[in-house]
């Protein structure tokens, strides 16, 4: 059985990195050969992280000859998972060994964006806008639900080195409405949003009902799912092509950054771009190796169809990793308060640091450390910002009355009901 990593989102398929074979030869108990396409010249030894070997010949190489390499091609996709820092190092890597060779002829493609929200990309590419004005402004945690911490490096290595970022993904609505209805039943303004769409990749198809395969059991059917990673892979594709050909992309190298199972094999993005352009490229993907046991419940038990090609050209050995655990929390739930002025507190956990300030429900959050708080995002940025041990003043209105907080932060594990 095959192990794939679980993603945050099951039905997008997007952080699940397929596992090439490891094994340490190609021969089998007998002295036959046993022939893997995916692996044509495993290793003679297990992988060791910070490793990356060259898939197709079995040869290990240096991040500067993977590299080096990698710039002879018009475009580079890089399959990631999305909750592994080191993953995103790799990215960033990429982006920095590919901006020191191609300098000013560098762009960087990226799922986590849906292509209305690029008038804000180039804003923020052209230096106009703070951290948090984009994040506001890209509805960053409505649209990727993410923590920005793993993307922050690559978005200001991009912004201060003037590197174009192309919003990639296709609108949330128009993939919700695609995932139980086929494209004949949108209606008409919904259907000229859609790319040319090609649902008959029989390899997509074989990994999407492996994946699913428990939930086809209780009968869900597969054509929802294959449409709306259909949708997922052709827009993308459809903007990779779109910018290459465009007077901004014409003259440039494009780096892609997407999930694995958009990246892995070819048969999602990069055959979909292909068609639309033939362009050389090359496909890199990260695995993670050497899980601890905390990392176990992130892996999930699924027998892979045996492809006939390589999932990448070069594979990158990873630690699973796990964010600094700096980030704390108020404790609150709230929603818009009446008059477009402040937050309302719709509940309090108990034991939390909004529970020993003494927020109450029924409080309207009106300024956080002197900062005016119009809507949830700004409450939520500012906390993010804090440390344990820090404190936020909090302006609050209890009824008629305007009284001063003060909210002492905690790490998470301590803000929360102790586990038992």
């Amino acid at each position: 059985m095959a192990r794939l990593f679980r993603s945050i989102r099951l039905l997008s398929l997007l952080s699940l990195l397929p596992l090439c074979a490891c094994s340490h030869g190609p021969v089998g108990n007998n002295g036959s050969a046993k022939w893997d396409p995916e692996s044509p010249y495993p290793l003679p030894s297990p992988p060791k992280v910070g490793e990356i070997v060259h898939l197709p010949t079995g040869k290990l190489v240096s991040m500067d000859q993977m590299l080096s390499i990698a710039a002879d091609y018009r475009i580079v996709y890089v399959g990631e998972t999305h909750d592994n820092p080191a993953s995103h190092r790799l990215e960033l890597d990429f982006l920095k060994g590919m901006e020191e060779r191609h300098p000013g002829r560098q762009a960087v493609g990226m799922e986590m964006f849906v292509r209305s929200q690029q008038p804000v990309l180039d804003r923020w590419v052209a230096g106009e806008l703070t951290e948090k004005e984009f994040l506001k402004q890209v509805k960053w945690y409505e649209t990727w639900r993410s923590d920005f911490a793993y993307y922050r490096e690559i978005l200001f290595y991009a912004r201060d080195h003037k590197i174009p970022v192309v919003a990639l993904n296709a609108e949330k609505s128009l993939v919700t409405a695609l995932r139980t209805k086929t494209p004949e039943e949108l209606p008409p303004q919904q259907r000229l949003e859609l790319p040319q769409m090609d649902f008959n990749d029989p390899y997509q198809r074989a990994l999407i009902s492996a994946i699913f395969s428990d939930h086809l059991k209780g009968g869900l059917k597969i054509d929802g799912f294959v449409r709306a990673q259909t949708l997922w892979d052709e827009t993308m594709a459809e903007s990779v092509a779109n910018f290459l050909d465009s007077p901004q992309g014409k003259d440039r190298h494009l780096l892609v950054f997407a999930g694995g199972h958009h990246v892995g094999y070819g048969f999602g993005i990069p055959r979909r771009v292909f068609r639309r352009m033939p362009a050389s490229y090359l496909l890199v993907g990260g695995h993670e190796i050497n899980l601890g046991a905390e990392k176990q419940d992130r892996l999930m038990d699924v027998e892979i169809p045996q492809f006939p090609m390589v999932p990448y050209d070069f594979l990158a050995y990873l630690k699973y990793e796990d964010l600094p655990a700096t980030g704390v929390r108020l404790g609150v739930v709230l929603e818009p308060a009446s008059g477009g002025k402040g937050v309302l507190v719709t509940m309090v956990e108990p034991h939390s640091a909004a529970d020993a300030a003494g927020i109450q429900k029924g409080d309207v959050i009106l300024e956080i450390d002197g900062t005016p708080i119009a809507e949830n995002f700004d409450l939520v940025y500012v906390v993010q910002q804090k440390h344990p041990g820090d404190r936020g003043v909090l302006k609050i209105k209890r009824q008629e009355e305007i009284l001063t907080l003060t909210a002492t932060f905690a790490a998470p594990a301590t803000d929360l009901h102790p586990k038992k």
